[in-house]
């Protein structure tokens, strides 16, 4: 065995520490085994068997030699494991237990440890700095000095940095304290620098050391170095002629007498003879100055160390402390404290041992050098024993002391007792002597060192002052310069004191560090805010927000340099951006916005821009081609933004998909930070008037937890929600949260941080909540159903179990009872009740309640908001506006008229609301009816059957990123709080932003659940699995899906209604006004109904038909001569035609034709619309039938005619598409398309 040996290499421990000076040890012993090749290549990259073998031999040996091989190759690899498993620490080896090669093992720890090329350059870099700063201290040995920076060489080396020879004699020689200023001036006019050798400087300096210590008057012991300056020695100028009781007094007293003559003394003894000295060769007792023995051996009374004092100059007493650090047995510890009877007061140079510092206390101590050092404070350690935690106080803080000291006369006036005897102290806590707190042996340099935790088993609790570095990166590593000066200058408050911190912050490196600033121009300045703006637009972003934004656009105001920032999605939407800007700026500040400063991009200079500037009054200055520095403002503001923001995602780890939080909550710590351009103000006090505070700061994507309200949860339910900070509100107070679970936006004042902690977003999916599902829901979800599935199904269904298989009951029999398919026969008794009957809808409040049906309709819509969590009711804003709310009736009917229920809707008026104040964004994208017919032609095609859900107030689910405030609704005024209003937390009917707010909910769901949106279609979700595929079709509350595998439909559909208040309406039947009919045979398409009503508005419900929409050969122009007719009737009548063309595509080309003349109509135009309802009214049963079943090839047909037109002469063109042999899509390139077939697709 190779362990047997005695010549071994011994594998060296690795706990962490220096990883490249292990590894190259740990080769060397790799490479004298011959298992090298094992830890680098790994087994499977050896030949187990010889290649130039003959065929009969390898038959022959395959089975013998071969194994044997293998087992070979195994067993050393095996070995390579094990010397690596048994070169690591136990704090190191869980981290490579589960590997069972070398090579696997080896890379881990290479991985980990050697890091990445950016990792070392962040480290190289502080190796740098280290050894630019390093110095020799003048009471640091020259041995000690040289093994440090030669270990500060070598680590620079490892990370591939090598030093050439010159530059470390250089280093060595400068870096030396003015002692040795004369060795190393002769060694630089003597020698050549660049050719001596390192070791020749490096043993010339030590043996000028040992000359000056041969030169020295007295070597004696060393008592605490203070601020790193030489203790000089003092004299003694009496005995202590008190002793402890426990002392016993052998021998002589210690007698020092120098002997006297005019011969010179000798150099053993010191005195003055002839001949040989008869001491000679005899060791000499350093206690009592004799020959003959040794210290420890000597009988003599012991003496005391003369030692350095101290004195408080503001106090009376001297304060004396006394030991040997060069001692045996005593090591520097910052954990060590020593017991002091000469010292009047506890003292110590670490400030991070203290608590409860009072930074009052204005006292000078004088070293042992005459030098005067400030006491800087005085704290309290705080130190836990057996029987409780004890307080020393009133504990000294001196910069610069290496050691700490306790002083034995304030330890007994605070109580304690101090008994000194056999070599040691024993500390009590009363006269009884019972109750030992504490017992210290005395060291070989008679010190009496007390390590508080490890050999007297304390723990000390101590404040450690990580302010700095904690505020630091709360303001979103802002700059230390910055930093101090908004405590100097009192910018801010609740900022405690900075102090310099030299760390290389790791954030700051990564995301901060750029080349040298060039020199900077003066340039003028505004004088009032808003005078001029500087503008610019950063971006495309790589990576897409969740809301689809790649830009960001910045406004800059020069005077106060207030920043402002909108998010955009393309550059072409910086003319709206700036518009709601302008609106906005203005309205809060009360002055007039007059210049604006930009570069020459396009969205500046296009010619809408152009106009509206001029419009309002508004200069422009346009930066020189290729001179960006003229737009400095904003290209550094925006550089700057962007930094903050790396740097706080880097951090934490924040994906990139929030670099828009990043960047909102960069502008917002920027805005409350100092800056160059301002006296002593930040931008936020220049703008607003006012200090900005900042005690609710937080640190960027820290985890935190937000307390859930009691009327969202139940007793036993958890009282708050994991979540990560994301930025703050437009208040201050106000905080941007990421709901981990449902992965949404929220905004709580109610929330705990954790700081130091944040989420790891590539194991999010592990929950700690383990809750067995029944075994219908695991088949239901398969092996790839995912934890936070069930966690949404859990906070639903307190018993699961149970609530699972009701719930599925319940909805399948809701399912079947809800048919609204027009019947063939009914009864004689219904159509008589349906007859004459005339539905009133109430007009205001006061008239619905009276009715019992309306109010309960009421009851049920503010039940529903306050389930949701929708709004909360608080106390009336004076800066902000109230938007009322008002109640809107409707009864919904069946498609055969029956009345179905009655709803009651409360509504915001959003006509109130101000773009950039109340709202931003408004866009929500709905299906067009082109996908919901390609929805049902696939769906044919396939054999499939669609099916339909409603959300019940659906507008109720989107979450505001705005503070909305709305007027208690009429009817439901709480009583006691008239003058109270509610905030909504979720959107509300009306408002502009809720159709957006709903479909960013709803999309970021699908998202969540595993379906894939569409490209081309914003509201197509499709969902694949290995049983079969699931289509999605969303209309805002509209929700259709049909697909091939009945599962993946069962399990959509309970996991909405889990997820949202839903409708199950069953079969698709009713869509956006087009009646659905599923048979076996086909499905179907109508719009009867909305025909009907058409002719009803337009009256001409009874006209008389006509078999074809447009006249023969007949020509329409612009001007015809005849009469102008009704321009508001014609539009609303050919509007009506175009949204009967979802399945009447035999009337598209004529109502393409009238639609070229909605301005300016004349009777003619008028007469011919009439023409095409007179067509609809003889098919009114026409529709679009979907054969199920047949085959699905995609043709298309095109056609274009040659100056159809009679006012320009211009061509018209268009196309259409079928699928099998049923039309699904058409298009115009002019304005009117051609549809081919059309007798073939009518029914």
């Amino acid at each position: 065995m190779a362990g047997s040996s005695g010549g071994e290499l011994r594998a060296p421990i690795f706990n962490g520490e220096n990883y490249d000076f292990w590894s190259i040890r740990m080769k060397t012993i790799f490479k004298s085994h011959g298992l090298w090749d094992f830890v680098i290549k790994g087994f499977d990259g050896m030949d187990l068997k010889k290649s130039d073998e003959s065929d009969d031999q390898k038959e022959e040996t395959e089975g013998s030699s071969g194994k044997g091989m293998v087992a070979e190759v195994l067993m050393k690899d095996a070995k390579a494991l094990g010397l690596i498993q048994g070169a690591v620490s136990e704090e190191i080896f869980p981290r490579i237990s589960h590997e069972e090669t070398s090579k696997g093992a080896w890379s881990i720890l290479q991985q980990e440890f050697h890091g990445d090329k950016q990792v070392r350059s962040v480290k190289l870099q502080g190796l740098r700095r280290e050894f630019e700063y390093t110095r020799m201290k003048d009471d640091e040995s020259l041995t000690v000095y040289v093994t440090k920076l030669f270990d500060l060489i070598n680590q620079m080396r490892s990370y591939g940095e090598e030093l050439p020879r010159e530059r470390i004699v250089q280093k060595l020689l400068i870096s030396l304290p003015s002692t040795y200023d004369s060795i190393c001036s002769v060694i630089e006019h003597s020698r050549d620098l660049n050719e001596i050798e390192v070791q020749e400087v490096v043993a010339s300096l030590k043996s000028f050391e040992l000359r000056l210590d041969r030169h020295s008057e007295n070597r004696t012991e060393k008592a605490f170095a203070s601020l790193s300056v030489d203790a000089k020695q003092t004299k003694t100028g009496e005995q202590n002629s008190k002793q402890n009781k426990n002392w016993k007094s052998k021998g002589k007293k210690w007698d020092n007498k120098a002997g006297e003559g005019t011969k010179t003394p000798c150099k053993h003894c010191g005195k003055l003879h002839f001949g040989e000295c008869r001491f000679k060769g005899k060791p000499k007792c350093y206690n009592c100055d004799k020959f003959g023995h040794i210290a420890k051996d000597c009988y003599s009374k012991k003496t005391p160390q003369q030692v350095n004092y101290a004195t408080q100059v503001d106090a009376a007493p001297t304060m004396f402390y006394a030991s040997n650090v060069s001692g045996a047995g005593v090591t520097r510890d910052e954990e060590i404290w020593y017991l002091d009877s000469g010292c009047s007061n506890h003292m110590t140079g670490k400030e991070d041992l203290l608590v409860d510092i009072d930074r009052k206390v204005t006292a000078k101590v004088e070293m042992g050098t005459g030098q005067l050092v400030e006491v800087t404070g005085k704290g309290t350690i705080v130190v836990e024993t057996k029987a409780g935690k004890r307080h020393i106080k009133e504990i000294m803080l001196v910069p610069g002391l290496k050691e700490n000291l306790l002083s034995v006369g304030q330890m007994i006036e605070h109580g304690y007792y101090l008994v000194f005897g056999d070599h040691k102290v024993e500390i009590y806590n009363d006269s009884s002597h019972t109750n030992l707190v504490a017992k210290v042996q005395m060291k070989g340099n008679r010190s009496f060192p007390l390590k508080l935790q490890a050999e007297m088993h304390f723990a000390y609790r101590a404040s450690v002052d990580h302010s700095t570095d904690l505020w630091h990166r709360r303001f979103g590593h802002l700059n230390m310069s910055s930093l101090k000066l908004l405590k100097e200058q009192d910018l801010v408050v609740g900022l405690p004191e900075i102090k310099e911190d030299r760390q290389v912050c790791e954030g700051c490196a990564l995301g901060k560090q750029s080349r040298e600033a060039f020199p900077r121009e003066a340039i003028s300045r505004a004088s009032i805010p808003l005078e001029l703006i500087h503008s610019d637009i950063c971006g495309p972003m790589q990576t897409t927000t969740k809301s689809g934004n790649r830009f960001f656009l910045t406004f800059i105001d020069d005077c106060t340099r207030m920043c402002w920032v909108y998010f955009l999605r393309h550059k072409s939407d910086a003319l709206c951006v700036f518009k709601k800007f302008k609106a906005t700026v203005e309205l809060q500040s009360g002055y007039k916005l007059k210049q604006l400063r930009s570069d020459r991009g396009g969205e500046y200079t296009s010619v809408e821009f152009e106009r509206f500037c001029d419009n309002v009054g508004i200069e422009r200055q346009l930066t020189t081609p290729y001179t960006p520095q003229q737009n400095g403002v904003a290209e550094r503001k925006n550089r700057t933004i962007v930094e903050m923001a790396k740097c706080l995602m880097l951090e934490k780890k924040i994906p990139l998909d929030f670099w828009a939080e990043a960047v909102n909550t960069s502008v917002y710590i920027l805005n409350r930070c100092p800056t160059k351009a301002l006296s002593k103000k930040t931008p936020f006090e220049a703008y607003g008037g006012r200090k900005p505070g900042i005690k609710h700061l937080k640190v960027f994507g820290s985890l935190c937890y937000a307390h859930v309200p009691k009327q969202q949860r139940q007793k036993l339910d958890l009282a708050s929600k994991r979540c990560i900070f994301l930025g703050y509100g437009s208040c201050e107070k106000g905080y941007r949260l990421y709901n981990i679970e449902t992965e949404k936006v929220i905004i709580s004042r109610d929330v705990i941080f954790s700081e130091n902690e944040c989420w790891d977003w590539n194991t999010k999916k592990e929950t700690s909540v383990n809750i067995q599902l029944t075994e219908i829901r695991e088949e239901e979800q398969g092996a790839e159903g995912s934890s936070y599935e069930f966690e949404e199904q859990l906070e639903v269904n307190e018993v699961p179990t149970l609530n699972t298989e009701i719930s599925n009951q319940e909805r399948e029999a809701g399912s079947q009872n809800v048919d609204h398919t027009p019947l063939k026969y009914k009864s004689i008794a219904e159509i008589y009740e349906k007859c004459n009957m005339c539905i009133v809808e109430p007009e205001s409040f006061e008239e619905a309640a009276k009715d019992d049906s309306w109010k309960n309709a009421m009851e049920a819509e503010i039940t529903m908001i306050e389930k949701n969590n929708t709004w909360e009711l608080v106390n009336r804003p004076f800066d902000k506006p109230i938007i009322g709310v008002k109640w809107i009736y409707k009864t919904k009917l069946n498609l055969d008229g029956s009345v179905q229920k009655n709803k009651a809707r409360l509504v915001a008026k959003g006509y109130s609301q101000k773009p950039g104040i109340d709202f931003n964004e408004t866009f929500a994208p709905v299906a067009r009816l082109d996908t919901v017919r390609t929805l049902v032609a696939v769906a044919a095609q396939r054999n499939w059957n669609l099916f339909q859900l409603d959300v019940k107030s659906a507008f109720l689910n989107g979450v505001l990123n705005e503070e909305v405030y709305v007027d208690q609704p009429s009817g439901f005024v709480m009583q006691g709080s008239e003058d109270k209003v509610y905030k909504l937390k979720k959107a509300l009917y009306g408002l502009k932003q809720a159709p957006r707010a709903w479909y960013d909910e709803i999309n970021s769901y699908f998202i969540k659940t595993g379906f894939y949106r569409s490209p081309s279609e914003a509201t197509l979700y499709t969902k694949m699995s290995t049983s079969g595929i699931l289509i999605v079709s969303l209309y805002v509350d509209d929700i259709i899906y049909t697909g091939s595998s009945k599962e993946m439909m069962a399990a959509f559909k309970d996991d909405m209604m889990r997820q949202y208040e839903m409708t199950d309406l069953g079969l698709l039947h009713h869509f956006l006004g087009l009646g659905v009919l599923q048979t076996n045979s086909c499905i179907f398409l109508h719009q009867k109904k909305y025909a009907k009503t058409l002719l009803d508005k337009f009256g001409l419900k009874d006209c008389k038909s006509v078999a074809t929409p447009l006249a023969v050969n007949e020509k329409l122009s612009k001007v015809d001569g005849s009469e102008l007719a009704d321009e508001t009737l014609y539009r609303q009548m050919v509007g009506s035609l175009l949204y009967l063309t979802a399945t009447r595509p035999d009337i598209m080309f004529a109502a393409s034709l009238l639609a070229r003349f909605m301005h300016n109509p004349t009777k003619k135009h008028m007469g011919t619309a009439k023409r095409v309802l007179r067509y609809v009214q003889g098919t009114i049963n026409y529709g679009i039938a979907y054969d199920k079943g047949k085959g699905a090839m995609l043709i298309g047909y095109c056609d274009s005619d040659w100056s159809g037109s009679e006012d320009d002469m211009r061509s018209t063109s268009g196309y259409a598409f079928n699928l099998g042999q049923v039309h699904f899509l058409g298009l115009q390139s002019s304005k009117v398309v051609l549809l081919c077939q059309q007798q073939r697709l009518s029914t």
